[in-house]
């Protein structure tokens, strides 16, 4: 083989090669090539490019006998076709989040939280916002430009992956990919993980039979959804469950067995032209109106809070959420604020209303020594003037006073539906 054939040059034989077909099947009035039948085209054209450039080695490609000479194709093809550098990244399972930054080194989180550095993906920017443009245009579920006119990404892989990108803004474009796992998350689980002991899986697992209204808010990377995802499954099968979600990341759909009545709902930006937004109030909207059991809010984050405040204290008993908070406490001055970027104009003090007959719990989970824990659970047990009054009946700090602050009518209820007390408690 010449060994000053670059990728890039083979990348241009093949991208040629993908675009005389594409030409070809439209002028025979044929359908679109499948990405297999791309493969298979790029496959063969890079082979006998690299055969013509050493005529005295005809081979075919599982006859390649040069490891340098498979990987220069397999490379190529990922230029094209694919990710490039990044694809092996998307493939390992351990991999979490990858964070991008210009030709800088790549650091990657991994499932168990450990930081890891890897070589640059590019060169130079431009070749990175080439990548981006060639996720936008390949693996995004409609067209999105990224420009300096629109210097944001926002999309999702077909994966679930999250992707997010900036240029323009930023001293060199930036490429953030955030990988979802979805694996069937129980109550069990995550107390053999050590998140959470029997006891509050216990008291969590009845609070979601008994159909109270809960939150659950942390920080990033602490834990929200995973346990989102938990309390979701502890829904028995027959209930109806609509989930709203920024970007599907629920999963939901993955378990059909578990809940076959349901439907996701994902919100949208605006197309190229301005239209076609769909926001994540729309959707609480639009929930409402497809005989919900539950509705299930991937996380709030803006003017929804007040159309889920509603459809919570309007009979939509057992329905759930995540929020950002560094606590349990300053969730209600976040929904607060939230209910007011919807430009109600309604008071503070109706709002800490609604707020205190809607939620039920607040389940706030933190990082704690390097490992996701649920830190504090609150009951709101009522308002007063633009305070919200709440117990806090466990926290990770004093376990053994864990669920003593329950009020009576609460412990009844969630004794009802399978919460198995301390026998030494005794409620207030």
């Amino acid at each position: 083989m010449n060994s000053l054939i670059s990728s890039m040059q083979l990348s241009r034989v093949i991208a040629s090669a993908l675009a005389d077909d594409r030409v070809r099947r439209h002028n025979e009035d044929l359908s679109p090539p499948t990405l297999d039948e791309e493969r298979q085209l790029a496959r063969s054209t890079a082979t006998q490019y690299l055969a013509t450039q050493s005529p005295n080695n005809q081979w075919g490609f599982d006859a390649i006998p040069d490891v340098n000479e498979r990987t220069l194709i397999e490379d190529s093809i990922a230029q094209v076709l694919g990710l490039g550098r990044l694809e092996p990244l998307l493939d390992d399972d351990n991999i979490s989040d990858i964070h991008v930054r210009g030709n800088r080194p790549v650091w990657v989180k991994t499932r168990t939280g450990e930081r890891v550095e890897y070589p640059p993906l590019v060169q130079n920017d431009d070749e990175l916002i080439d990548l981006i443009r060639r996720i936008a245009t390949r693996m995004g579920h409609r067209e999105q430009r990224f420009d300096p006119a629109h210097p944001e990404l926002n999309l999702q892989l077909p994966d679930g992956s999250r992707v997010f990108a900036a240029m323009e803004v930023s001293l060199h474009p930036t490429l953030i990919i955030r990988r979802h796992k979805f694996d069937f998350s129980s109550l069990s689980q995550l107390v053999t993980n050590n998140m959470m002991e029997p006891q509050v899986a216990s008291f969590l697992a009845a609070s979601v039979r008994s159909k109270r209204n809960i939150i659950v808010a942390g920080g990033t990377g602490s834990g929200k959804t995973t346990l989102l995802r938990a309390l979701i499954n502890e829904v028995h099968r027959n209930e109806r469950i609509v989930t709203i979600e920024d970007a599907f990341e629920l999963g939901i759909e993955h378990f059909e067995e578990a809940h076959p009545d349901h439907d996701s709902l994902q919100a949208r930006g605006a197309n190229i032209e301005g239209q076609g937004e769909i926001s994540m109030a729309d959707l609480t909207r639009m929930a409402l109106r497809m005989d919900p059991d539950r509705v299930i809010v991937g996380e709030v984050r803006g003017g929804e809070a007040f159309d889920m405040l509603l459809a919570m204290s309007q009979g939509n008993n057992g329905s759930m959420c995540t929020l950002h908070a560094d606590s349990a406490r300053s969730v209600f001055p976040k929904l607060l604020a939230y209910v007011s970027m919807a430009a109600m104009g309604v008071p503070p003090e109706t709002v800490n209303l609604l707020i205190s007959s809607s939620i039920h719990f607040v389940v706030h989970v933190q990082m704690i020594d390097g490992m996701r824990r649920v830190s504090s659970i609150h009951e709101i047990v009522g308002s007063e003037g633009d305070v919200i009054i709440s117990n806090e009946v466990y926290s990770s700090a004093h376990p053994t006073s864990a669920f003593t602050a329950l009020r009576t009518s609460t412990a009844e209820l969630l004794e009802e539906h399978g919460f198995a007390r301390p026998r030494e408690l005794s409620w207030s």
